[in-house]
């Protein structure tokens, strides 16, 4: 199962994403629910570093990607990075509804 955890602030601003695991879908290679989520995740990541002044930290591995927002982001970063994060959580809510058996998605506070 791939588990989903988005990181939110008190007024629940996202903050990051993790993803952790294997969906089990299929086998690698065939695995769409695997490719869907990881794309979604990957494309965050890239546009966070493209679209903001300090880049997200960010920790891959095998089945494995984390990313957290820098403390200090200016206002106008604050809103980039709310529409990149509201996004991928859009996508990822989709595949979590259309996929439960093999992905999960919850929210905790940083």
């Amino acid at each position: 199962m791939i588990r989903i955890v988005f990181w939110q602030e008190r007024g629940g601003s996202l903050t990051g994403f993790t993803v952790s695991g294997h969906s089990g879908y299929r086998p690698k290679g065939e695995d769409i629910v695997c490719a869907a989520v990881s794309a979604l995740a990957q494309t965050a990541v890239l546009s966070l570093k493209d679209h903001l002044e300090e880049e997200p930290r960010v920790s891959i591995r095998e089945g494995f990607l984390e990313c957290r927002l820098p403390a200090c982001l200016s206002p106008a970063g604050q809103e980039k990075a709310r529409v990149i994060l509201k996004t991928i959580e859009t996508g990822l809510n989709a595949i979590a509804t259309d996929y439960g058996d093999y992905v999960r998605l919850e929210y905790r506070r940083v």
